[in-house]
This record gives C-alpha cells, structure tokens and sequence, in this order.
C-alpha cells in the first residue's frame, strides 16, 4: 500500500480559507480555517484582496500539515473547491493583482447587464451558457475591470495580463505561475462558456471587449494540472482536482447520478440537481451549468439559489432580538405545535430562484392576538423549507425527474426541526450525511481519483453515509393547507413588490 494515503483540500469560501486532510475512508483526519477581511467600498460593491486570499489559504495548508502531524510526504495531492464567479485580473509576470477581487456578490456590473439586456442580448446569453444575464457571474465584473483600469485591456490583449475566478488565482500561485487553468464547473459560471461547445464562446468575447489572451485553459476537473512549489509546503504536490464549491458539495454528497439532488442550507440556499449528461434548460429560470467533467465525460446540473436561510435566523437575532444565539431558534419554535397561521417570506433583499423578483421586500402574514415569538421563530424556520421546496419543484417540472430524497448540508443543516418539516413539505426523505464538510469532501475524491486514490465514482459513492434521515411525516391534505398558506403569502408580496 502507497505511503501517500491522504488528500489535502483547499476550501476557499468567501468569508474564510480552509483546509482539510481526508483519509483513504473520506474521514476528516485534521482542518484549520482562516477568515479574511470584507471590504465594502461603496454600496453594491464587495471586494476581496486576492493577495490576502492566497496568504491566507498558503498558511492554513501548513497549519493543517504541522497540528495534524501528518507529513507532506504522506500526502498524494492537492484539491481545490472555490467559491465561484469572484474576479481576479494580475500580472503575469509579477504575479500581482491589478486590482482588489470583484466578489460575486457585487452588483457594480448591473448597468453593463442592463445594457446588453436593453440590446436584446438576455436570451442568446442565456441560450449559450444556461446563465441569466446579471451582475452575479465574472464577465461583466472583468469587462468593468478592463474598462476602468487604465491601458488594461491593451495589455490584455498582448498577452501581459491573466484573468481567472479564485481557482486559477491559486492554482497559479501555488504552480509560482506555471499553470494558468480553470475546470468547466467555474469556466461554466463566467458568462462566456458555450455549454454545448464546452469553450469559451468567442461571439461573447467580442460583445464584452475581453480579449482571449486573457482567459485561462479549461482542464477536466479530476487530473493532475501540475505541481505546488515545494518551497510552500516541503513537497512538489500535485494540483489534482478543481471545482466550484456548490459542485463540489453536490460530488462530496456523492449525487453522481441523474436525478440526485443536495442542498446547502448557508446563509443561502444552494439547491443542485445533477441531470447527467443532458444540459436542461429551464423554463423556470434556474441556472444551467456544469457539475463537474471526469475522464472525457461531463455531468450537468439544474442549480437554483435561495437568498434568504441563515440569514433569516440572523435577523430573528439582529434585528428582531427574539434570540440571543442562532442555536435557540429551534427550540423557541418547537415551543408551539405549528405556526398558529403565521408565514414569514424573507424577501429582505428580493425573491432568488425560481421568482428572481429583485424588488420584492420582507412581510409577515396571519398575525393574530395569539401570535408570539414562537410562532415567527417557526414561520422563519417554515419559510426555509418553502423557498427550498419552491426550488426543487422547479427541477422536477425541467428536468421531468422526481426526485427520491434531498441530501442536505450546511450550517441550517444541523436543525433537525426545519429538516424534518423540510421532509414533510417534500414528501421525500430529507439525509443529512455522517461527514458533513461535503464541499472539501467533493474537491478531495475528484483529486483522489485523478491520483489513484478512488478507482471510480461507484467506489466514492459507496463511501457516503448517512447520519441521520428525516422522513415524511404529515398527511398529503396537511401539506397541500400549508403550501396553499404559503402560496398566498408569496403572491401578496410579490403584488407588493408590483405596486411599489
């Protein structure tokens, strides 16, 4: 048996870089995090310093080997999950950022967006990437760095410049700019990948000015890019896996197979269905993009996102001061049997998928003489559940697949209240897994299988297990008088938003 029995994950977040050695067996054998700042310079604006995010994510890579006392010689590679569609531009031959890191969250592209949407161009975009035009994705943050950082995209276009989302920022730094990649699952959400050329689309490049000098390789997902300095980390390990962090998650909760479905309870919800080898379009306006591409083959998969999870609690404590702690939120609401007629919709910074109703704005409903905190604390948990299951019946009528169970994860994910009702409003088992850092988990077994670790997805997928499973408990007429609740309350604020 080989010596080199672990694999080392780099879990770059938007708030935090991590990293976690998983064993042979996907256990977690030893982890360190780092958080890094948020920058906000204006409203709408969110940036990272790239140079912050690689210091950050170089030193919990070392933290990890040296407290788990497991030598880099022991390790077999490296794997890397990002979040998606933040935006670096550097030097190539200084490896400097030009400029901070335009994080996705940034809405300081929305005027371009408009623009090409005022031309007519929504839906070829669309028809071309499985994307809806906005702000969110990375091609209108680049095009607005080449517009305003003087003489960038001349030199972009000689070849002096680099662009890439975090991915290829750190495989670059880790190769000391030996390897300029990204993998389809982060190429697929730049706004300028062609999903059935698998390419970037040259008729975009040229809508949005970027020259194609700029653009890094697009690699499979699984198979060794090349190698970390050794100066880094004491072994020239190899950079074996890339993939966006909702995919990576989605392949950690080994949904490897059409029709399989997870959901990442964050401050967010980030709902990904794998539909296999067909991209689906939507009629429902969830995202098409690719899963993950493995030895020649590429999954695709349905993706609809839920601004308000996490966050809802947040407010409940922030703003509402019902609770001291996020962790007293379940039980204040199983204080009362149900929500006494009480429906809370979130939209405190408009309606995600499948309404994408931008200007929607919080409400509460059914508020009688006999509501209390319980009964919002539950109407805020409920109201999770039903964005996620407006989500998954968005997949089921795309993608004419029903689906069996949901795989969840994330932090809301330890709440077995709003799992349990989350089961009851689907009619289908809700499986929270025993190993619940599924994203690393995911960037690990992609690089595991590139180096020889895993022999094939079956082997990886007979590895996943459950930790505990909720499953329906409510009669179809109780669930059809709760969705109708909630349907109304959603119809009420969306005419809200209309009148505004």
């Amino acid at each position: 048996m080989s010596a080199k029995q672990f694999i080392l994950a780099l879990d770059q977040g938007t708030t935090s870089s991590r990293a976690i050695l998983f064993d042979r067996e996907g256990n977690v054998r030893g982890q360190a995090q780092r958080e890094f700042r948020q920058y906000f310079p204006q409203p709408g604006w969110v940036e990272h310093d790239a140079e912050e995010i690689w210091r950050s994510q170089v030193a919990v890579a070392a933290e990890v080997l040296k407290t788990s006392g497991i030598d880099a010689s022991r390790v077999a590679g490296i794997g890397i999950a990002n979040q998606r569609e933040t935006t670096v531009l550097w030097e190539r031959a200084t490896g400097r950022a030009l400029a901070p890191a335009i994080v996705w969250q940034d809405r300081r592209s929305a005027g371009i967006c408009d623009e090409l949407s005022a031309a007519g161009w929504e839906s070829s975009i669309q028809d071309k990437t499985g994307l809806i035009l906005d702000p969110y994705f990375s091609a209108t943050k680049l095009k607005w760095l080449l517009d305003h950082i003087p003489g960038a995209r001349e030199r972009a276009a000689c070849g002096e410049l680099a662009f890439g989302t975090i991915d290829s920022w750190l495989v670059w730094k880790l190769s000391q700019g030996r390897c300029h990649v990204t993998d389809p699952s982060n190429a697929s959400r730049t706004l300028l990948y062609n999903l059935e050329r698998q390419a970037w689309d040259e008729d975009l490049l040229k809508l949005l000015a970027i020259p194609r000098e700029l653009l890094p390789e697009v690699r499979s997902s699984s198979e060794i890019y090349g190698h970390c300095d050794p100066a880094l980390l004491g072994c020239a390990l190899p950079i074996a896996a890339i993939i966006g962090d909702q995919q990576g998650a989605t392949f950690g909760q080994a949904c490897l197979s059409p029709g399989m479905v997870k959901n990442t309870y964050g401050t967010g919800c980030f709902m990904v269905m794998n539909t296999g080898a067909r991209a689906i379009a939507s009629k429902h306006r969830l995202l098409t993009t690719v899963a993950w591409q493995v030895g020649g083959q590429t999954d695709f998969a349905l993706e609809g996102s839920v601004f308000m999870a996490g966050a809802t609690v947040q407010w409940l404590r922030d703003g509402l001061g019902l609770i001291s702690r996020a962790e007293e939120v379940e039980s204040l609401a199983r204080s009362v049997p149900d929500n006494g007629g009480v429906y809370l919709v979130p939209a405190f910074t408009g309606l995600g998928a499948p309404h994408w109703a931008p200007h929607a704005r919080g409400a509460l409903f059914g508020l009688s003489r006999g509501s209390n905190k319980a009964h919002i604390a539950r109407a805020a948990l409920e109201a999770i559940a039903y964005q996620s299951a407006d989500v998954l019946v968005a997949m089921e009528q795309d993608s004419g697949m029903a689906v069996q169970e949901m795989r969840v994860d994330g932090g809301a994910a330890k709440n077995d209240l709003l799992l349990q009702f989350q089961a009851d409003l689907l009619g289908v088992p809700v499986v929270r897994p025993r190993v619940t850092e599924t994203t690393a988990q995911g960037a690990a077994y992609l690089a595991g299988l590139a180096l020889g670790l895993w022999s094939s997805k079956a082997e990886i997928a007979r590895q996943w297990q459950s930790g505990r499973r909720f499953e329906p408990g409510i009669s179809e007429a109780r669930r059809g008088d709760l969705l109708h609740g909630w349907k109304r309350a959603l119809a009420q604020t969306l005419a809200w938003a209309g009148n505004s």
